[in-house]
């Protein structure tokens, strides 16, 4: 069987080794990275994706789709996984024209994509190693990413913005080599510069970060270097692009499995896939000349329905991140520190109004809902503790969770050696091309492989080539830093008290901030939702998340589950595991109303929703045995 393998090293020719009895050939793609195409048809999506009284199909409509995709009028591709990397290939894909579905076993973003370390980098560890290892495609790599870095805070400028990140210097030689480093770093960057790197003394460091330890552990701060990167809300870029790919024409389905494949007569190709609708157990069979298999961790269990026999390519990793209060970091400034004490980088960043700290690098089995080891929460907390001047107790930890890095190998090779930060890109049975590893910051360049891939694999005919580069997803074209005034100028907040009196509120800065970040050009809606139907009210204490974004993500954003809320479309589990968990029954109300729930369903919510934020271990329902967390 021919065997089609891309590692994607894009900024060069990108060429695809494709195996066959032992031959080795080169593809150049059909349609060249650098011809971009768009014209007429760019401008009928933008329309299309901008339109203010745009709305997604339901997920009645989409299913229908999906069901109508028949062996004589079948999809051109069906992507399965949700994530960051299939929503990018369901929107690169309709966009040239074809017609699509996708389908997710969970939610989008359930998976690793809304569990990242919230960072947009161009990857200054990467470059660390192509200048001392001389390794070109390290370098490579650091162009790529940087290019794509760019384009990712430009198509959706509401939920990504450049973040400085402060790299403290305790000797005089740690100054000159990180400064020459960043330096070189934003060299490297060239027009795709955020904003220009430099040196602080110890006294200015302290007054941006007041945190930081000046003195410790027989050395002195000798000043600090900050560089940028760019910072998103992964899980709500990932919902806009499920959401962007929909009004294109996509039929996204969420919480839909593949059960099994379809095969042509002689079982020699996949034709299409047999589905699962996980709400209400009805199962249907769709249709495909081409399959995209883009389920990241899970890609393997994916490829092995097609081949019981096929070789992982899967080295899965887990990634442990933590939420600290506020305090712990200044609005607006990161802190990186490059070396702990076996070697690994922790970010320590502000998001969402808490600091996010993190992450670890460890082997992990492969789970639907993966839980953070205490060693791992501990290992992060003594690792900046060591750079604070403020004390760091377990008891501060808001959140705590895991996500499970899909790291990934050639199925072809020999040895573990070919285990890629990169993406890999294959098609080892007709008919399903596989996409995986890779990081968020690249996925609209592996979607755009990936599509490239299909397009052969079909022989499909797109009506362009792709449109991705300069396309803003929902929300996005004509959002302005400045737009939350007029949603604090133009709408109240109109909240029910326990008696069902209902009072006026200020649509205050913090919840029109919020809004305006969240959902872009549409916050409007939600705002009308909150003075109109009488959900102005907070969900949690401290936290400026409203009861309206529960019914327009239920209307307009596929939620179709408590969870889908606190985790992907608001961010409370991530950010504050007990106010998830003190909002939750406010929210089933909300979207029993939406969805028709009856006491059972709402029951069956409650529990759920219970059991997956026990998993997430915050100071509170983490385990104790003698005073100590275990």
């Amino acid at each position: 069987m021919a065997t089609a393998v891309r590692l994607s090293r894009r900024l060069g020719a990108a060429a695809i080794a494709a195996t066959a009895g032992g031959a080795v050939l080169l593809y150049q793609p059909t349609l060249a990275a650098n011809d971009r195409g768009g014209g007429p048809q760019l401008a009928a999506i933008r329309q299309k994706i901008s339109d203010p009284n745009a709305v997604v199909p339901s997920r009645t409509v989409q299913e229908s789709a999906l069901i109508g995709a028949s062996s004589a009028n079948p999809l051109d591709v069906l992507v399965i996984g949700g994530g960051a990397t299939g929503c990018g290939v369901a929107l690169d894909a309709v966009t040239r024209g074809l017609r699509v579905g996708l389908v997710e076993r969970e939610d989008f973003s359930s998976g690793t994509s809304s569990r990242s370390t919230k960072l947009i980098h161009g990857g200054v560890r990467y470059l660390e190693k192509a200048v001392f290892n001389l390794d070109y495609g390290q370098l490579k790599l650091v162009f790529h990413a940087l290019e794509e870095r760019k384009q990712v805070i430009g198509n959706a400028p509401h939920l990504c913005h450049a973040l400085p990140c402060m790299t403290p210097c305790f000797d005089w030689f740690e100054v000159v080599y990180y400064w020459m480093g960043l330096k070189m770093y934003d060299l490297v960057a060239g027009p795709r510069l955020l904003h220009l790197s430099r040196y602080y003394s110890a006294q200015e460091s302290s007054e941006l970060f007041p945190t930081l330890a000046r003195k410790g552990k027989d050395r002195n701060l000798k000043g600090t270097v900050v560089y940028y990167d760019g910072q998103m809300n992964d899980s709500r870029l990932n919902v806009g692009l499920a959401c962007t790919a929909a009004l294109a024409g996509a039929a996204v389905l969420n919480h839909a499995e593949v059960v099994s494949f379809l095969k042509d007569e002689v079982g020699e190709r996949i034709i299409g896939a047999r589905i699962r609708d996980n709400l209400s157990g009805k199962e249907f069979n769709s249709y495909a000349k081409v399959i995209v298999n883009a389920a990241g961790p899970f890609c393997d269990s994916v490829r092995k329905m097609a081949n019981k026999d096929a070789r992982s390519m899967i080295s899965p990793s887990s990634g442990v991140h933590i939420v600290l209060p506020d305090y712990y970091s200044p609005e607006g400034m990161g802190l990186i520190v490059p070396k702990t004490k076996d070697g690994r980088v922790v970010f320590m960043l502000p998001w969402l109004g808490r600091t996010v700290a993190g992450t670890t690098d460890s082997n992990t089995p492969i789970t639907l809902l993966p839980e953070p080891h205490e060693d791992e929460i501990q290992f992060i907390l003594d690792a900046i503790s060591d750079y604070l001047n403020v004390k760091v107790r377990r008891m501060d930890v808001l959140s705590a969770w895991s996500g499970i890095r899909p790291l990934a190998m050639d199925p072809s090779a020999k040895n573990t050696e070919s285990i890629s930060r990169d993406h890999v890109v294959c098609e080892d049975y007709p008919g399903l091309v596989t996409i995986t590893g890779g990081k968020w910051t690249t996925y609209r360049s592996m979607a755009e492989d990936a599509v490239n891939a299909a397009i052969k694999s079909g022989k499909l005919s797109p009506a362009s080539n792709c449109l991705t580069h300069n396309l803003q997803l929902v929300g996005g074209d004509g959002w302005d830093p400045a737009s939350f005034t007029a949603l604090a100028q133009q709408y109240v907040r109109m909240k029910k008290t326990h008696s069902g009196k209902v009072v006026p509120g200020v649509m205050d800065t913090a919840a029109a901030k919020h809004l305006s970040r969240a959902y872009g050009t549409f916050a409007d809606h939600v705002a009308a939702i909150a003075q109109n139907e009488n959900l102005g009210k907070r969900l949690a204490h401290g936290y400026p998340f409203l009861e309206a974004e529960v019914a327009y993500c239920a209307r307009n954003e596929y939620c179709e589950s408590a969870v889908d809320f606190i985790a992907r479309r608001s961010r409370l589990a991530f950010l504050d595991t007990d106010a998830a968990g003190r909002a939750l029954p406010r929210i089933i109300e909300i979207l029993a109303t939406e969805h028709k729930w009856d006491k059972s369903r709402r029951k069956q919510e409650f529990q759920k929703a219970t059991e997956f934020l026990g998993t997430f271990k915050s100071a509170k329902n983490a385990q104790f045995r003698d005073g100590k967390h275990i």
